[in-house]
């Protein structure tokens, strides 16, 4: 049931059964983002990935939001997985957060422990140790219970705000691939 509204915090934690029912493996990619800048998204049927770049000619090598000691990109952020079905119940129709891909995928710690690789088209990632808590931004644009709902104890092992992965095999993805656990 998509959304136009900041969910409470009781209807966030309502559809925690719903969430955990989704698909652990062999998951549907629904939307697949390009972003070319800050604040732009451009939802493509394909991309091509590399581990040295990313997601080739998307912002990440130019301005990537964490970086390593020596100023360059942290390879740890390079893909971002969110729940289609937390996207659906809490996003809706308002502003996409910029996530490469949404999929009806189970992204808990148990399903994807880190270093869980994901085969998805001809390429393939690896889940990073890095926790995507949701930025500020995220809580401006759907509200303080959704933030806090991402990083409550007992919910940071569900990994609500979904996975973010480095390329190990370069490749294209596709909107009509699935994810697999490889």
């Amino acid at each position: 049931m998509p959304s136009d509204k900041n969910r409470t915090w009781d209807e966030l934690n309502g559809a925690l059964d719903h969430i955990a029912a989704a698909p652990k493996d062999n998951a549907p990619i629904d939307i697949l983002c390009f972003r070319p800048s800050f604040g732009e998204r451009d939802f493509r049927d394909e991309i091509s990935v590399t581990p040295e770049a990313g997601i080739e000619g998307e912002r990440f090598l130019k301005t990537p939001w964490m970086r390593l000691e020596d100023g360059s990109p942290d390879p740890r952020i390079q893909i971002s997985i969110l729940p289609k079905r937390v996207f659906d119940f809490v996003v809706g129709d308002r502003l996409h957060p910029g996530d490469t891909m949404i999929a009806d995928l189970d992204t808990s710690e148990a399903n994807l422990p880190v270093g869980q690789r994901l085969a998805i088209g001809t390429a393939e990632v690896e889940v990073t140790d890095l926790f995507n808590d949701g930025c500020v931004k995220w809580k401006v644009r759907y509200g303080a219970d959704a933030k806090d709902w991402l990083v409550t104890p007992e919910h940071i092992p569900l990994r609500l705000r979904g996975v973010l992965c480095r390329v190990t095999r370069a490749g294209v993805i596709s909107k009509t691939d699935v994810i697999r656990k490889v």
